[in-house]
């Protein structure tokens, strides 16, 4: 996906000046209209999906900027805006400053991932030196676009990895540990790794409340193996964990859970 396609020149506006942020989030709800691609939807609907995502926490993060968004249903693609406010808004942001710079999205109901991406790089990009400050010193919608535009990177990164899972192996048979390790390291994996763990028996053992139901000292031996496997070897790796531990559901001191995974990237 790339920026430059989803910033929607009719929605950019340069130089407005608001009462407050419900009329911003007003305009913000009238300017995205203006695209087609929402054109099954009114102002008042667009409005009412940014005013339910304010109601949990200010989109106004700080430092003179703001990026309202929602997700909506029937929408097929993202419509990103700007509106430079040079006067300044209360947007009730984090930091209590005015906000000056507004840079909205509404995103397709289904796609999260996307519109997490296409959040963080905005967010990204407004920490620039000198970005917002050249945003903000243009006049017209097509230098605002311009400027925005020239500092964001090319292309966001959306690919989906859905080949893999993580496996997790927590291990408190110290007996076993090695030999489930050492069958791991024989599946092809983009990386394996040991964490030290503690069980939280340890810990409630030395709370007067729970005191009198481990009388015996709990074991310290505590281990998870973190492995990342095509989802091709899950069952042979089910297999190899169960040739030393037999039958999983039947088993104490070994616990096994596998997770897809949505994205993955980089090697251990």
């Amino acid at each position: 996906m790339k920026i430059i396609d989803v910033l929607r020149k009719e929605c950019v506006v340069a130089g407005a000046q608001f009462s407050d942020k419900a009329e911003a989030l007003r305009k913000i709800a009238q300017t995205a209209k203006k695209y087609p691609l929402l054109k099954d939807l009114s102002a008042e609907e667009i409005l009412a999906g940014l005013q339910e995502r304010e109601s949990l926490g200010s989109t106004g993060f700080g430092k003179g900027i703001a990026i309202p968004h929602c997700r909506l249903k029937g929408v097929t693609d993202f419509v990103m805006g700007i509106i430079t406010v040079p006067s300044g808004i209360d947007f009730e942001a984090l930091d209590g400053e005015k906000v000056n710079l507004i840079i909205f999205i509404i995103a397709p109901e289904e796609k999260s991932n996307e519109h997490l991406k296409l959040l963080s790089a905005i967010s990204q990009t407004l920490l620039i030196p000198g970005a917002v400050k050249e945003i903000l010193a243009e006049r017209t919608t097509e230098t605002v676009c311009e400027s925005f535009l020239r500092h964001t990177r090319a292309e966001i990164d959306t690919r989906k990895q859905t080949t893999k899972c993580q496996f997790n192996v927590f291990v408190q048979d110290e007996t076993v540990f090695r030999d489930i390790l050492e069958k791991l390291a024989g599946i092809e994996t983009s990386s394996l790794v040991v964490a030290n763990t503690e069980n939280a028996v340890a810990y409630l053992t030395k709370m007067p409340l729970f005191a009198d139901f481990w009388r015996d000292k709990p074991g310290s031996f505590s281990k998870v193996i973190m492995a990342i496997v095509d989802k091709g070897l899950s069952n042979e790796t089910i297999r190899r964990i169960e040739s030393v531990t037999g039958d999983l559901n039947k088993c104490t001191g070994v616990a096994v859970t596998i997770h897809d995974i949505c994205y993955a990237a980089g090697s251990l």
